[in-house]
């Protein structure tokens, strides 16, 4: 489960259903990397004092825009990331979920969409998007984005690997390119598999979102069979989505178009071991609409969905 240490309340209601483990944030935002290394080990001691093992880190874990977006100021960026991965595993941390979604992140254009008994969820439409212009950055190429990812891994991975550090890149959501003007890369399996040849590290892999590559049109059950089986998949995202990269909208965990019992015997039996944490999640009745997909009673249906399936096909997790 994503969980913040300030938020007692979700932690609290991790602890009463039975997570052991945790994803959180970096902790070195406004430190120098100096300090890096003791924050590491603080947010792991601070997070097993709470009763968590600390599975990974989700997001950048330093500022990350100018690496994204190929301008001035991305070495100094680079040079701490590569602190950070240190730190980290310093600190007993070995996994970092970053992205390469340049300029504006994850991205809907609609919420507040009806779900099942009148719970809100999220939608994406190109369409619309192209109604709302480019962004400050104005147009960035397809192949400005490849030369952007190639500069990081060539002077990240020999750091990650030296410190065993995977890192396991997230796709882009929408998966469709370009959004407002800035093209998007990591969106399709073809495309992986570029990314993991510039730098054919152990090191360099996937958070396997399954929402994502539905999207993309990709067979999730055979694509995840075959990243699993090279040891690619790092970290799972277990959500799923109704309709395609032009055009969807998020579902409740149980009612989406995707066998969901079937995507966990295929990480169960293919060779993943990893974290694997529920995602985006519907705003459900007495919630705060603010939450726009992160909604905490939503995540807590979806973890007891998870692993009542993962139970009844006897698959073991801890």
């Amino acid at each position: 489960m994503h969980l913040n240490l300030r938020d007692t309340d979700r932690l609290k209601i991790c602890q009463q259903m039975g997570v052991t483990h945790a994803i959180t944030g970096a902790p070195f935002r406004g430190i120098g990397r100096d300090q890096y290394t003791a924050a590491a080990k603080k947010l792991r001691a601070d997070f097993e004092e709470a009763g968590f093992k600390i599975a990974g880190i989700e997001g950048h874990p330093v500022s990350f825009e100018n690496i994204k977006l190929g301008l001035k100021g991305r070495d100094e960026e680079i040079k701490n990331t590569n602190a950070a991965i240190e730190a980290l595993s310093n600190a007993g941390i070995n996994m970092i979920c970053y992205n390469f979604m340049a300029g504006l992140g994850w991205y809907r254009t609609t919420f507040g969409m009806p779900e099942r008994g009148g719970a809100e969820t999220s939608e994406f439409s190109f369409q619309d998007s192209k109604q709302q212009g480019f962004t400050e950055w104005g147009e960035v190429s397809e192949d400005k984005m490849w030369d952007n990812i190639t500069y990081f891994l060539e002077r990240v991975m020999p750091v990650a690997e030296k410190y065993n550090m995977k890192m396991a890149l997230h796709p882009d959501d929408p998966p469709i390119s370009p959004l407002r003007g800035i093209a998007r890369i990591c969106t399709s399996a073809d495309n992986y598999r570029r990314i993991l040849n510039i730098t054919p590290s152990p090191m360099n892999g996937i958070t396997f979102c399954q929402a994502n590559f539905r999207a993309m049109g990709e067979n999730i059950y055979d694509l995840a069979r075959e990243f699993c089986e090279s040891g690619k998949v790092f970290f799972v995202h277990f959500r799923d989505i109704e309709g395609d990269a032009n055009r969807f909208h998020e579902t409740f965990h149980d009612n989406g178009p995707t066998d969901m019992a079937k995507m966990l015997e295929i990480y169960s039996r293919s060779g993943f071991v990893g974290p694997i944490r529920p995602d985006h999640a519907p705003t459900m009745a007495g919630e705060s609409k603010e939450s726009k997909g992160y909604g905490m009673t939503g995540k807590v249906f979806a973890f007891g969905y998870m692993k009542g399936l993962m139970d009844a096909r006897n698959i073991a997790y801890e």
